[in-house]
């Protein structure tokens, strides 16, 4: 197919692919003559998953760039789903916490690098007594650690016991995620169901959650009315 095409059936401009050759993300075609190029069904994957990194996944060309390389050497199922997530912006909670009190609190860094110690201490007692085995290079651990700690900030504090059952749970949801995986063989079309699990499903999951909670809330507030009655 010529590039009109391409564009066509990927959706992508004929600016964006050119902007993507250039910038090594998407590969050459085949040149027919000097002034024509093919392209194949492998260009149109190879866009979706490029699409899916910068506009799902966020990430900058040049981090689009370093994972595309690592996506294109022979690397199995569980070296490609590693690269991918965790190239994928990590969430995590403001690392302010502060709302602007530097200069009024000027104890609060000394405080903070405390409740920091503390909670990466909870973070590496929780993957001890979950079993989970997680790189040094992760970057979820510090992540999860910011998170606890600017908790504790807000007076909300989450010892490793609170968190286990959640631990727990994020455990069950990963087994039903990587049930997604079974099947796919081919790493182009792995990274791009990782990118669109991770970064579109994860909203869902989180509104799950809150409609849970409403009918929580809801279900307790029965069993109040019930027993006032």
């Amino acid at each position: 197919m010529r590039i009109s095409e391409l564009s066509r059936r990927s959706g992508v401009p004929v600016a964006t692919i050119k902007y993507y050759r250039r910038e090594g993300l998407l590969p050459e075609g085949r040149a027919l003559n000097p002034t024509a190029v093919e392209y194949g069904e492998e260009h149109i994957q190879r866009l979706r998953l490029i699409r899916s990194l910068i506009q799902l996944g966020g990430l900058s060309v040049a981090r689009t760039r370093e994972v595309l390389e690592a996506v294109d050497r022979p690397l199995d199922a569980f070296e490609t789903l590693g690269v991918v997530h965790h190239a994928l912006p990590v969430p995590s909670a403001d690392k302010n916490g502060k709302g602007g009190q530097e200069d009024s609190v000027p104890d609060i860094a000394a405080d903070e690098a405390t409740s920091g110690e503390g909670a990466t201490a909870r973070v590496e007692t929780l993957i001890e007594s979950m079993g989970w085995q997680i790189s040094d290079e992760s970057p979820h651990r510090p992540a999860l650690a910011e998170s606890l700690a600017a908790l504790a900030r807000l007076g909300a504090e989450y010892t490793t016991d609170d968190l286990l059952p959640y631990a727990r749970l994020a455990t069950s949801t990963a087994d039903l995620d990587f049930e997604q995986f079974d099947g796919i063989d081919d790493r182009i079309a792995l990274a791009e169901r990782a990118v669109v699990l991770t970064v579109l499903f994860e909203p869902v999951v989180r509104l799950l959650r809150r409609l849970a909670q409403e009918d929580a809330n809801h279900r307790r507030h029965h069993r109040r009315a019930c027993r006032r009655e």
